[in-house]
């Protein structure tokens, strides 16, 4: 064989690229099921799902990842499974469990709480846009609003918790619009979260400190005894933290401070 002309490398086979984009199915599978079970009144089940979701939206990158199979119809199809388990399912299951009970005070206030829904599902996919427009150009330590994976976690725990100690949401639905409306905007803001990503620069940029291990230890016992009281604490701290850090670099003097 001649030395100057290497063998040609086969080119990687399309069949692993499903791998991918089966985790991307499954979690678009789960904010279908959420939405479904929403409107039978299955809410449990239904925030369950969306929690699904997210844990498997968080894998498919990673699998494309280990497996070298990125590709833009992964990305594309990742972000339209998004829109419909982080936007529009915590919507429906919002809506079915409280904002619908709106109307029992007047048919204005009725057409509020599905305005409050839709209000929601269009700043997810407003903030999925931006996202995606904006992924190559910002710091990846932060995110740049509340991510749409942790609104709907916000949505989705606040109604699980509430089923839990049987609280309905015909009786906290003003709480529910509130919190809907504060989830959508948080998206859409501009206010930056710490994406937990490490420093962002050199070969250390996917590190992250130590004691973070011992607060995931943590949360995953906390988990195992109470799963939806644990999560609607953590997606609360995690939805104050942004506004609260952003308060402080305002008050304190320095080169973040207008940032």
């Amino acid at each position: 064989m001649d030395e100057n002309h290497a063998p040609t490398p086969r080119p990687r086979g399309r069949g692993i690229y499903l791998l991918p984009n089966l985790f991307t199915t499954g979690g678009l599978f789960g904010g279908f099921f959420a939405i479904i079970a929403a409107s039978q009144g299955k809410f449990e089940a239904a925030c369950i799902a969306v929690f699904v979701a997210a844990v498997l939206d968080g894998l498919d990158g990673r699998v494309a990842r280990l497996t070298n199979t990125q590709s833009e119809f992964g990305v594309q199809y990742d972000s339209l499974a998004d829109l419909i388990s982080f936007g529009m399912a915590p919507a429906m299951v919002m809506y079915h469990w409280a904002l619908v009970a709106m109307k029992l005070d007047s048919p204005t206030l009725g057409k509020i709480g599905w305005l409050a829904a839709f209000l929601y599902a269009a700043c997810a996919a407003l903030r999925l846009a931006r996202f995606n427009s904006q992924v190559g150009t910002v710091d990846k330590r932060w995110f740049i609003g509340l991510a749409s994976p942790a609104a709907a976690g916000l949505m989705a725990s606040f109604v699980w918790t509430c089923q839990i100690f049987g609280w309905s949401g015909e009786e906290l639905r003003y709480a529910a619009l509130a919190l809907t409306v504060i989830a959508g905007l948080l998206m859409v803001s501009r206010i930056r979260y710490n994406s937990f990503k490490g420093s962002g620069h050199g070969p250390k940029a996917d590190r992250v400190p130590f004691f973070t291990l011992v607060i995931a230890l943590a949360v995953l016992i906390a988990l195992w005894i109470a799963p939806a009281v644990t999560l609607l604490t953590a997606s609360t701290l995690y939805a104050l933290s942004g506004p609260l850090l952003w308060f402080r670099r305002r008050r304190l003097p320095g080169p973040d401070a207008a940032a």
